[in-house]
């Protein structure tokens, strides 16, 4: 292998400062600590996107990409940035950047590049307007069906030492606010059918540049975690991010995007304090589905961007499935696809009666029937069956959790990926095999950390593996996720459930009062508390209980209720007796 220069493909970016001899010739000192400010707010944007500076030359800047997407969404974020920077300067003080970009082969000598790639970035440059970005043809190619941003056509030039006339395309900021010339206002893009969110970049409130990327961190987590839910279409960082220092309206940008919901927020630091902002908007309507503040201290700021991903992600999942069923819930049944049959079914699924669990799998055998690769109504018709282990009671114990395992391992076997279809193959094992359980739920949280339900069914996992304390800590990891999930009841109770199991019969009240639900309706809710009232010597309020359940659970007996949840031990058999349950 020879040792001297090496070729690459590369997207090369040079950056140059308009009129900047000018400024040093004001204002020396304070032209050179200016574009130090910025220089430290705009150079780690290009190591976010994975470039490297390969030269500097006073105020020209040379960067090297893998990708040109990357280059280019670079360069638009750096010139987005830009310009709310300015906006807060006398015009005598503003500093405007120009970017050329374009990508060809370079030669590598160490950390220097070299070569007519270079030089045509180096063309390209002085043709941009101020606080705009030019590219050549060919990284136009490569990004145009990548990158939701207008470009207008600059026409070909012809360069200094460059033996071909070079096709150049042009962005500004101004172009940034205004809506995307590809995208007709009259003529939205046509939506999916599963339900599509746009994150919008969160607003730095603070009037402190180096909080702006603590806000553009919390977007773009946000939009990562929301991509591990499979059921929703998360629109791309970089189209998000067009709209970056817009004053915007939300249901022009739904349309412009095609998406069903818009979610804002912003950022607002004072002191050592820190207040997030964040609410979900239905496109269509304008209506507001959901807001949420929140106040943190900022001793780890990472720490904080993570928390506050966590939570938010792990609350606009319910909320726009809530949304989804009104939505589904006003098509003609004529009309209903696969995705509406599957929201139709989830409307009953969330009822947590015998009669809507039917209900719920005519629905979701429905959505297979139209898309038989449809993964998520395999998820929840397995969820019907392993769930009415603790709501009915039911005698024929081992055909449920047979049905329950033969649906989620079909639907892991048709989206691998999908974690919601791991956490389904967890819940159908919990009544076998608590290890075999736990590694499902632990594979839905490797592809999804942020899925509540998932937490909860490993709390349930690790309560059958005899661990009330680990089980305790993933419940509190679910309510927090999710405080409003359609699922929040059954949180409550089985941590009251894991109480009992540790021996705190009082805390096993207090939590499993919060769930509100109907001891008829949920069987174990009622059983665990008759214990607990039971071992407390609360006899009137056990018998109450007793009377319900073996009116709606007439073959209930020690035996039978111990098969459910053999973990709670000698104290829960113990209860169950002194409550006057038949043996068998």
């Amino acid at each position: 292998m020879s040792d001297g220069p090496q070729r690459r493909l590369a997207a090369i970016v040079a950056i140059d400062v308009v009129g900047y001899s000018r400024l040093m010739g004001a204002d020396e000192l304070g032209t050179l600590a200016r574009l130090k400010e910025h220089r430290a707010a705009t150079d780690p944007i290009a190591e976010k996107h994975g470039g490297r500076i390969v030269g500097t030359a006073g105020d020209g800047v040379l960067l090297e990409f893998p990708s040109v997407v990357e280059a280019v969404g670079s360069a638009i974020e750096v010139q987005t940035l830009m310009a709310g920077r300015n906006a807060e300067q006398l015009d005598e003080n503003k500093m405007l950047y120009r970017i050329g970009v374009h990508v060809g082969d370079v030669m590598v000598d160490g950390n220097d590049i070299f070569g007519d790639g270079v030089n045509i970035a180096a063309r390209i440059e002085p043709m941009a307007k101020p606080g705009g970005v030019s590219i050549s043809d060919d990284a136009y190619r490569q990004v145009r069906d990548r990158l939701d941003i207008g470009w207008e056509d600059g026409g070909e030039h012809k360069a200094k030492n460059i033996a071909r006339t070079i096709q150049v395309w042009h962005w500004t900021a101004d172009q940034a606010r205004a809506p995307v010339k590809s995208i007709s206002e009259n003529e939205p893009l046509p939506l999916p059918d599963k339900p599509s969110i746009a994150v919008l970049p969160f607003d730095n409130m603070s009037g402190d540049p180096e909080q702006e990327y603590f806000s553009d961190g919390i977007t773009e987590d946000i939009i990562t975690a929301l991509c591990r839910f499979r059921q929703l279409v998360v629109l791309a960082r970089n189209t998000c991010f067009t709209y970056k220092g817009r004053s915007v309206d939300v249901k022009l940008i739904a349309g412009e995007l095609g998406v069903r919901y818009v979610l804002e927020g912003s950022v607002r630091k004072a002191g050592n304090r820190v207040r997030i902002t964040v609410q979900l908007i239905e496109g269509a309507s304008g209506n507001h589905l959901w807001a949420e503040r929140y106040d943190r201290d900022l001793e780890d700021i990472f720490g904080v961007q993570d928390e506050i991903t966590q939570v938010v992600a792990g609350a606009i999942e319910p909320e726009i499935t809530k949304a989804e069923f009104e939505r589904v819930r006003r098509t003609p049944p004529s009309s209903l696809d696969a995705w509406s049959m599957y929201q139709h079914g989830m409307h009953h699924f969330q009822k947590y009666t015998q009669e809507d669990d039917e209900e719920a799998r005519r629905f979701f055998r429905a959505a297979v029937a139209l898309d038989p690769n449809f993964s998520a109504p395999h998820a929840i018709i397995a969820r019907t069956y392993s769930r009415s282990i603790v709501t009915e009671l039911p005698e024929n114990l081992e055909e449920q959790c047979k049905l329950a395992l033969e649906e989620a391992k079909i639907a892991v076997a048709l989206d691998r990926d999908d974690a919601y279809a791991h956490a389904s193959l967890g819940f159908a094992q919990l009544w076998t095999d608590a290890d075999a359980s736990i590694r499902a739920f632990e594979e839905a949280l490797s592809i999804n950390p942020n899925l509540a339900i998932a937490h909860f069914g490993i709390g349930l996992a690790f309560m059958s593996g005899r661990q009330p304390e680990t089980a305790i800590s993933h419940l509190e990891t679910a309510i927090q996720l999710s405080p409003r999930d359609p699922m929040s009841d059954a949180f409550y109770f089985e941590m009251g459930t894991a109480y009992f199991a540790l021996g705190d019969y009082e805390a096993c009240l207090e939590w499993s009062s919060k769930s509100g639900f109907d001891i008829s309706v949920y069987g174990r809710t009622g059983s665990v508390r008759m214990a607990a009232l039971a071992l407390l010597g609360r006899e009137s309020e056990m018998k109450q209980i007793r009377e319900i359940l073996i009116k709606k659970y007439p073959h209930l007996t020690v035996s039978h209720v111990l098969k459910i949840s053999p973990f709670l031990g000698a104290d829960y058999v113990k209860g169950l007796r002194k409550a006057g349950l038949p043996e068998e």
